[in-house]
């Protein structure tokens, strides 16, 4: 005979050992991982539109549905550490919107437990899935338009800046993929265009400053800032320095030219978040993920910044107001 308290402090340990999804019971709440390259206050927004893309499918947190969070804090190197701890939690699903590096991690992680990215990253170069109408396998997610849009952005800066030979590049060296896929896309856009392309990095806040103050030296007429988890959460520090070193700079998130840089240029953060919770959701409602072809969001926004232009003594064309989504006066 085994006394009651006994056994009870052995189911416990037992309990305790299981995975989340062993203890599941029907009409029990699923849970999900959610591995955040940066802090929850700079993923804000993000969370705010996955939030809203999960209600859509009738999940909201605390109520029908747990979320364990990891967050890297901005560095690269912790996420495969974190993307591990999340799978041996036993989660349904994991999910990494807005970091080609939380999505590369997770998906070296498992191979079983369905991955939902988003990233400005073409998927299929990155190596995330083999196909987009049918990734197969256990990722699938969302690709906004940011890092197609690469060469448009510099595009935009020679359109304002005609007589300008050279242009600066911005990338994370922590997050080769990306930099790389980055780099080749203007390469290609400044040859087509007759201009030169240097490569600055900067992987960290501490490197940006020294990034922004090299410029000058290398004489370059604008900067365009690379589709990058690490950049789009800085934007206000992003705008700062090239208001401080007087760049011509143009970035994917809107919030850099209302922080006073002088343009951006990309896909909604809200459109391509809130699709990434309706595909966890729909997972979770029992659909593949190889069955859910990658989300290539269609909305792309353009903000000038009239007042950061006429401190440069940049004259905005009116075909470009027009075309504009937004300007700041």
């Amino acid at each position: 005979m085994i006394g009651r308290r006994r056994l009870i402090r052995l189911l416990g340990g037992v309990a305790a050992a299981l995975p989340l999804r062993a203890l599941a019971q029907p009409g029990a709440r699923p849970v999900i991982g959610y591995l955040g390259a940066e802090s929850p206050v700079l993923f804000a927004s993000r969370l705010k539109a996955f939030h809203t893309g999960l209600a859509t499918l009738g999940f909201t947190e605390g109520r029908n549905l747990a979320i364990e969070y990891r967050w890297a804090e901005g560095d690269n190197e912790r996420l495969p550490a974190l993307a591990s701890e999340l799978v041996g939690r036993g989660i349904a699903v994991l999910a990494t919107p807005g970091s080609l590096a939380a999505a590369l991690a997770a998906k070296r992680a498992t191979g079983t437990i369905p991955v939902v990215f988003e990233t400005g990253a073409d998927p299929i170069a990155t190596g995330l899935v083999t196909g987009m109408r049918q990734p197969g396998g256990n990722v699938t997610g969302v690709t906004s338009l940011n890092a197609a849009v690469g060469g448009k952005r510099l595009e935009l800066l020679h359109e304002l800046l005609p007589n300008a030979r050279r242009f600066a590049l911005l990338v994370n060296p922590s997050n080769p993929k990306n930099a790389e896929a980055s780099t080749a896309d203007l390469q290609v856009a400044a040859r087509t265009l007759g201009c030169e392309l240097h490569v600055v990095t900067a992987s960290a806040e501490s490197e940006l400053d020294g990034a922004f103050a090299g410029l000058n030296k290398l004489q370059v007429g604008g900067l365009v800032i690379a589709n990058e988890t690490f950049f789009a959460n800085r934007s206000d520090q992003l705008a700062a320095l090239a208001r401080r070193y007087a760049i011509a700079a143009v970035h994917q998130s809107r919030e850099f030219a209302v922080a006073g840089g002088l343009m951006s240029y990309g896909g909604s953060v809200a459109e391509s978040h809130g699709q990434a919770g309706i595909y966890v959701g729909r997972i979770l409602k029992g659909e593949k993920p190889g069955d859910l072809p990658v989300v290539q969001v269609t909305k792309v926004e353009m903000v000038v910044n009239v007042k950061t232009a006429k401190a440069l003594g940049i004259t905005v064309p009116l075909t470009m107001l027009g075309r504009a989504d937004e300007v700041i006066e």
